[in-house]
């Protein structure tokens, strides 16, 4: 029997393999169910590590994913305030200025919430902040 994909994540010791468990499921379904298209996947810049690059049609969006295995702090989507909104804006200037691109860009969030059956509920919020 394949494990459920919650299982996968909580049977990760630590919290970058959890991350990285949640970030697998989280780009097929991107990919799969929204029609994203990848450029680049944990992309390093000084001011840090942006989660996701991707199209969306024409539009370049620096995604953030983020995953919750229990309600307890609330949907997943919430952790991402403004501390780390401000993190992801020069994370992206920079990465911009390294890879430069002519189209327009927004910042997109992906929430995974576990639900009962032991899979994922997934929120995207498009355009989710603007940059500051």
């Amino acid at each position: 029997m394949t494990p459920r994909p919650l299982d996968r994540f909580l049977d990760r010791p630590d919290p970058a393999g959890r991350g990285r468990t949640a970030e697998e499921g989280a780009v097929r379904w991107l990919v799969e169910r929204r029609g994203y298209r990848i450029v680049e996947r944990n992309a390093r810049t000084r001011a840090g590590e942006i989660d996701l690059v991707a199209l969306d049609g024409e539009i370049l969006c620096f995604v953030e994913i983020k995953a919750r295995s229990t309600g307890e702090y609330g949907p997943a989507v919430e952790a991402v305030g403004p501390g780390k909104q401000r993190r992801l804006s020069r994370a992206a200037a920079l990465w911009l200025a390294i890879n430069p691109a002519d189209a327009p860009c927004r910042f997109d969030v992906l929430g995974l919430d576990a639900d009962p059956e032991g899979g994922w509920r997934y929120t995207l919020l498009r355009n989710a902040f603007e940059a500051g």
